[in-house]
């Protein structure tokens, strides 16, 4: 196992009637910013909780952040939450709310540098930020109990994660009954999204981490197990509270510890979203079955402990073993309704071209967890998937 250095401090409010728990972790004179996303919250009943909780408060509300957050967008709320002197920040929404909330709440405090720098450094450049909280309605990113985020510049068409430990939300609600309103493609797309986050840390080489491995197959299997329930059962609470509690155990820090990680799919899943609006489970979903095969070599050893330990495949040689493991993950994709082919999205190969040329100018030739992951890899897992 390799040294590491584990911190987080979020609270976790989990279970239905939480949000009336926030009142007394807000400070008490604190002007609150209120964000949120489209106004799905208006409409099953969130907005009015969290109202009531923040009674005794000044609230300024922002509505309107995108499902993928925009620089632009975010940087009016900078604008005002200077001028209105909001000290605390509250997201309601997703995982693209809470990114947006990471970023205006170091943007505020970044003085008089251009903001854009934050992400440019990728946040080793963040030396103050406001205290926020979140709640949140839709399980897939684990923004809610981590310190990573990733926004969009519209007007370069540019993704840029960055991360910070000042940016970590000081608590988050996690109420599995707020999520019977979201539509089942958005269900699908967190279920994959987890999915993948899980298999970044997971899916490396073995370094003697049983703790990490044992524990993100088990996130893996209850995803694969509970995950299309949540399309056949749309209302088992049961099934819902499964999913939210993996989807932020999925990239709160615990499992990545100690063991290397890659990333490269999300880093070629962003420059999709970017150029063709893709949602970034879609793209993770084309992307991962492809990398897996292009890099099957490295990733042999826990290629087949995977194939083993989540989809129960022992017997017949290696590479059949191996192949079968990534036609299931891919299948499972596709069961969550996720499709997994750039045709799918009506995408071709010039799509292939664009992404390629973008990792390029970004200089992300180098990607995975030896680092070898270059331009002729990402085109080869992209081509895998048209």
């Amino acid at each position: 196992m390799l040294n590491f250095d584990f911190y987080n401090p979020t609270q976790i409010l989990f279970g239905k009637g939480q949000i009336a728990a926030i009142t007394p972790l807000i400070p008490a004179g604190a002007r609150v910013m209120m964000l949120y996303g489209g106004g799905s919250i208006k409409r099953n009943g969130v907005y009015d909780e969290v109202k009531a909780a923040l009674g005794g408060h000044a609230v300024v509300e922002f509505p309107g952040i995108e499902p993928n957050p925009q620089y632009e967008t975010l940087m009016k709320a900078v604008e005002i939450v200077k001028a209105e002197r909001i000290d605390f920040l509250l997201a309601v929404g997703g995982g693209s709310v809470i990114d947006g909330t990471k970023f205006i709440a170091a943007a505020a405090l970044f003085g008089d540098a251009d903001p854009w720098l934050i992400l440019e450094k990728g946040g080793r450049n963040i030396a103050a930020a406001l205290p926020f909280g979140s709640v949140l309605t839709l399980p897939a990113t684990g923004s809610e109990m981590n310190s990573a985020s990733v926004i969009t510049r519209a007007a370069t068409q540019e993704k840029r994660p960055f991360a910070n430990r000042l940016v970590f939300p000081k608590f988050s609600v996690l109420d599995p009954s707020t999520t019977f309103t979201l539509p089942l493609r958005q269900v699908g797309n967190g279920v994959v999204d987890a999915f993948v986050h899980v298999m970044e840390q997971y899916m490396t080489h073995p370094v003697n981490a049983p703790v990490q491995d044992r524990w993100a197959e088990g996130l893996l299997l209850t995803l694969i197990e509970e995950g299309p329930k949540t399309l056949s059962e749309p209302d088992n609470l049961d099934v819902r509270a499964n999913i939210m509690w993996t989807a932020t155990m999925a990239l709160n820090g615990v499992i990545g510890v100690g063991v290397p990680q890659d990333w490269s799919t999300h880093m070629i899943g962003h420059e999709l979203t970017a150029l063709y609006h893709l949602d970034h489970a879609q793209t993770l979903a084309v992307v991962l079955p492809g990398m897996l095969t292009v890099r099957r070599e490295a990733k042999r050893a826990k290629l087949l402990q995977y194939a083993a330990r989540v989809w129960g495949l022992v017997e017949g040689d290696e590479d059949g073993r191996i192949d079968a493991a990534i036609e299931r993950t891919r299948a499972f994709f596709e069961q969550m309704g996720v499709k997994t082919r750039l045709s799918g999205y009506g995408l071709d190969a010039g799509a292939i071209d664009a992404v390629v040329n973008r990792l390029e100018a970004h200089k992300l030739v180098k990607l995975g967890e030896h680092r070898d992951v270059d331009a002729a890899a990402s085109r080869a897992a992209l081509q895998l998937s048209l």
